[in-house]
């Protein structure tokens, strides 16, 4: 059976209002055209989960009132400095936490991948983080002979993985490369939806180099083929970072007017998110 090819603005359309968003870091071909589309259709009360941080595509969704609460390790443009509107968002209470870490994030979705109700973690014993997390457990390891605490994280299933690939085959098998926590996102998610650089013949399932980094046609529920469609970020093995637009964002979103002018350049006319 043939793939649902969709256009990106289609694509942005089946994800609801209120549904949980998983997205990967900037570094790892992050979806930023749907995320425009995003914007553009006006989505709102989104649960954005960040795998494990986000960048530009998390600061983009917060600043146009699209997010209600955060879930990852980290909002940050890296070296080009703090994320301006979740700074701000954070600051005037505009959204809500759930502070995790790198590691956390990663385990609490493999549950989510292998239908586990959690997963456990030792590395974030004796931080300040589970005085914030009251949904993270702390238990005595039932198989030790004395003490030995463990932190049980709760799975993430998130209601959407949203992903950006190198290509899909038509048959909706879509090929990750080396950026393998895009299939943990598809495996844990109900719903994963993608574009892809280029659409292309036959099938990379049946092609031994490509299948063990192909995530099946199974989980993935449409593909808008959009070139270009992880800039101004990179696109690992195709593209790199557009700086002086990654630097152009950065000053105009220091403020919400400034913000608002970005997107009015970028061409992005939108209904205001609730």
């Amino acid at each position: 059976m043939d793939a649902r090819i969709l256009s990106v603005d289609a694509l942005a359309a089946e994800i609801p209002d209120g549904a949980s968003l998983a997205i990967v870091r900037d570094q790892g071909g992050a979806p930023m055209a749907a995320v425009r589309a995003l914007i553009a259709r006006g989505a709102g009360n989104l649960h954005l989960i960040g795998v494990p941080v986000l960048g530009l595509s998390g600061d983009l969704l917060i600043g146009a009132g699209a997010v209600r609460l955060y879930e990852g390790a980290a909002v940050t443009l890296g070296e080009y400095g703090p994320a301006p509107r979740f700074v701000a968002a954070v600051r005037a209470g505009k959204i809500a936490l759930k502070d995790s870490t790198c590691p956390a994030i990663h385990a609490a979705l493999q549950a989510g991948e292998k239908g586990l109700p959690f997963m456990p973690l030792r590395g974030i014993l004796g931080t300040d983080i589970l005085k914030h997390r009251t949904d993270w457990k702390t238990i005595d390891n039932p198989f030790a002979k004395s003490g030995d605490p463990i932190v049980l994280l709760p799975a993430i299933k998130p209601d959407v993985a949203l992903i950006h690939a190198p290509k899909a085959d038509r048959l909706g098998n879509v090929w990750i490369g080396r950026e393998r926590e895009l299939l943990t996102m598809a495996h844990a998610a109900k719903t994963t939806l993608v574009t892809v650089e280029e659409i292309v013949d036959g099938d990379l399932m049946a092609d031994e180099a490509l299948a063990p980094a192909t995530i099946p046609s199974l989980y993935v529920a449409g593909i808008a083929e959009t070139k270009g469609g992880a800039l101004p970020n990179a696109m690992p093995g195709g593209y790199g970072e557009d700086a002086a637009a990654i630097r152009d964002y950065v000053r105009s979103a220091a403020s919400e007017a400034g913000f608002e002018g970005y997107l009015a350049r970028l061409g992005i006319s939108r209904k205001r998110a609730a």
